[in-house]
């Protein structure tokens, strides 16, 4: 077979795509269905030794994945590629998966003897690796588009025989069609958690998708706004305002996030996050976790304000509003467009407490009813009329704030 030519799919690998039409399409997670087809190949005498699943993804961090089976090593790894990393970017550029996505038909390269091609630098780390023959092959979509590969390794001198590449691509349509559903189902799945939030995405994956479905829930609330933001980007040209409210963002949402909170909406420069309560048990840890989360919020919001000093840019100040209590959390919109969120009360309330933020000279606020468990660790600063809210408040904040 001469390189990057393929025999016609089907023939020796009939038996084993069989299988992952009737079988192989219940398994649920790709690790195990490659390993199982590995396993099968290997029982057909198939030499393989180190086989790749590769695929692009869609999603803000990372540019693709990698599924590694190797024969003899029990756990299958899976890498994350992200896409702010410079060195696997130049690694991927002068890899044979780019010239295979690129062009979409296969290659193979020998990597023993006076036959081996070395063009492409990964192929001598996997000869050093012991590898002798390596194969690249696309996994082709429903829409005719190779959004996968798959790489074949064997360590067998002389490498793979011209049955043993047979067999590869007469199960390779089968496998593709089943890659393809796992790629789709994780594409939804991280889709929905980067845009609705982890929790949201996966009530809505769930089939909560019905205008007014919702439920009502206790949650620790938090509501965050950027102080002066509309003089801000009326100095500043368009690609800056966002670049400020993504490293703002960032100090917010990363903690909250770290901590099991979810992120539920950036509205503008403002924030909605909520802390779930479990039960009425739960209402402290909830409290706790939700205060730690923001003290890290302004805690990162100083240190990038130190960054912006030192390029002379001004500092960014920030008001956060906590509170507790029950929420409605579901579909709530138009009947073609719905948001994800929690009305109600309580939420009127934690916006309410934020805004006095500025007019006291604090960054950050909170309730008596989410102060209470949180003991010395806010103290409170008298009672407050609120915006809408019939009785004046008692509002706490961080000591020597």
């Amino acid at each position: 077979m001469d390189d990057g030519v393929l025999p016609a799919a089907g023939g020796p690998g009939g038996a084993i795509a069989g299988w992952l039409l009737e079988h192989g399409r219940r398994i649920a997670e790709p690790e195990e269905l490659l390993d199982q087809l590995c396993q099968r190949l290997i029982d057909q005498g198939v030499p393989i030794d180190r086989v790749g699943l590769h695929s692009r993804t869609l999603h803000p961090q990372v540019s693709g994945t990698r599924v590694l089976w190797r024969r003899g090593v029990e756990r299958i790894e899976e890498t994350a590629y992200r896409r702010d990393d410079e060195s696997l970017g130049d690694a991927y550029r002068t890899s044979p998966l780019k010239a295979v996505y690129d062009t979409g038909r296969p290659i193979r390269r020998r990597l023993e003897g006076a036959a081996a091609v070395l063009d492409f630098p990964v192929l001598t780390e996997l000869r050093d690796e012991g590898l002798t023959d390596y194969l690249v092959m696309p996994l082709i979509s429903i829409d005719n588009q190779a959004r996968s590969l798959t790489s074949w390794g064997s360590r067998r001198p002389g490498g793979f025989g011209e049955l043993d590449i047979a067999t590869i691509a007469g199960v390779l349509p089968a496998f593709a069609a089943l890659a393809e559903i796992h790629e789709r189902r994780r594409l939804t799945s991280t889709l929905l958690d980067t845009y609705l939030g982890s929790d949201a995405g996966r009530r809505v994956l769930g089939g909560q998708i019905r205008r007014g479905d919702g439920v009502t829930i206790a949650a620790a609330l938090w509501f965050c706004d950027l102080r002066d933001f509309t003089g801000l980007s009326d100095e500043l040209p368009g690609d800056a305002v966002i670049g400020l409210l993504n490293d703002y963002f960032t100090c917010m949402a990363g903690p909250v996030q770290a901590r099991g909170g979810e992120v539920l909406k950036f509205i503008g420069d403002a924030m909605l996050a909520i802390f779930p309560i479990r039960d009425d048990l739960d209402r402290d840890r909830a409290c706790h976790t939700a205060l730690a989360a923001a003290i890290a919020a302004l805690e990162g919001l100083d240190a990038l304000n130190a960054e912006r000093v030192t390029q002379q840019k001004p500092p960014l100040r920030v008001g956060l509003g906590l509170h507790t209590g029950s929420v409605m959390y579901g579909n709530i919109g138009a009947p073609n467009r719905l948001d994800f969120t929690v009305i109600g009360p309580a939420v009127n309330l934690v916006t309410r407490i934020e805004s006095l933020c500025k007019p006291l000279g604090r960054r950050l606020l909170a309730s008596a009813r989410f102060a209470s468990p949180c003991g010395s660790q806010l103290v409170g600063i008298g009672r407050h009329t609120l915006k809408g809210i019939a009785e004046p408040q008692q509002i706490f904040t961080l000591p020597g704030a």
